[in-house]
Formats: structure tokens, C-alpha cells, sequence
């Protein structure tokens, strides 16, 4: 099979391409992460997806990769976006705002195909609820550091699933690979993989 070039260094998405086979590298792109506020959230978190590709193929230069996966994951609560924490107090605020509510969870995928010179973007909604949370369950949530470097400060597959009480949509795309439309854009752009 052709490589891919993952324009990320997250590891749910690395396992991910690990359980479908897939030969990969990994190349972060360590782009500002900032959305566009000028858009909708769900075009922003594309838009975000493929200058995470685009950044790539610039560091590539003159080479032309056959294919390169960019991916976002942001959190939308009453407008609010929530990407990953930045310390500790910020992980507190985010899990007090989801505690007891529901927020939606949307990650955009951007496969650039090199032979078409072209980027195929999509992206996917779904909705995780949380049960109400004491003060000290909080504490001992954010004592275990599972909160770090991902989005909204938990990983659904984590310890922050002892607090969840739904989720409505995909739950590969709320860990941050939504896998039916990953294997979707593949076979669409002709990528030699499944049947």
C-alpha cells in the first residue's frame, strides 16, 4: 500500500492508522491552531485541516507526497470553541463548563491526493453528554492527567468516560479520526485500499 503522510503527531489517530494497516509517517505541522471566526465552526475546523496539509507540502517543498491526511478536533459549546488545554486551571474551566450538558465535538479531516494535486475536506458532528460532577470528582479527574493535550481536556476513551453518560453520532470521530468517512475519502480518491 502507499504511504501517508499524517500531519499530526496525535496518538488515538496514529492507532487508528495502525488498526486499518495503513503505512504512515508522521510530519506535525505545528501550525496556529487559531480558527477563523469569520466562518461557521464547521467550515473554520476544515479550513483548519487543510493548512495543516498545506504546511506540509510546503515543508516538502518540491517533492510531491501522494498522500497527506490532516485533522482537527474542536469542541463547540453555546458558540464557545474549546481546543486542547493549556495548563491545569484551564482543563478545571473546560470540564466544569461540559459537567451536567451536553456540547458538540466536530473533527474535520483534509486528504491531500497527489495525483489529482488536490484536497478532498470533510468533516463530522457528534454530541457527547456528561453527567453532573462534584467539585472533588473534578480534582480527581484532573490529578490523573489524562485532560492533557487534547481537546475540550478528555479523551473519550479515557478516564473522562466514567463522567460520560451519551453520545449521539461517531466515536472514532470524537477521539479524533472519524474512521467511515477516513475510509470513505480514501476508496472516493482511488487510494489502493479494501475493495
Amino acid at each position: 500500500m502507499e504511504p501517508i503522510i499524517l500531519a499530526s503527531e496525535s496518538k488515538r489517530r496514529q492507532e487508528y492508522f495502525k488498526l486499518l494497516g495503513l503505512p504512515f509517517t508522521c510530519m506535525p505541522s505545528y501550525i496556529d491552531e487559531t480558527l477563523d471566526k469569520t466562518m461557521d465552526i464547521m467550515r473554520a475546523v476544515e479550513d483548519l485541516a487543510q493548512r495543516k496539509v498545506k504546511k506540509v507540502l510546503e515543508m516538502l517543498k518540491n517533492e510531491n507526497p501522494l498522500w497527506v491526511l490532516g485533522a482537527d478536533t474542536v469542541i463547540d459549546l453555546d458558540g464557545k470553541v474549546y481546543g486542547k488545554p493549556i495548563d491545569r486551571e484551564d482543563a478545571r474551566f473546560m470540564i466544569n463548563a461540559f459537567q451536567g450538558r451536553s456540547h458538540q465535538v466536530i473533527t474535520a479531516l483534509a486528504l491531500y491526493n497527489g495525483r489529482k494535486r488536490e484536497i478532498d475536506c470533510r468533516s463530522v458532528s457528534s454530541n457527547v453528554s456528561f453527567a453532573p460532577l462534584s467539585a472533588g470528582e473534578i480534582e480527581w479527574y484532573l490529578d490523573s492527567g489524562d485532560w492533557e493535550g487534547v481537546a475540550g481536556a478528555y479523551k473519550i476513551q479515557g478516564l473522562s468516560s466514567c463522567f460520560i453518560t451519551g453520545i449521539s453520532g461517531s466515536f472514532s470521530s470524537i477521539v479524533g479520526l472519524p474512521l467511515r468517512e477516513f475510509y470513505a475519502m480514501l476508496r472516493d480518491n482511488g487510494y489502493p485500499y479494501g475493495g
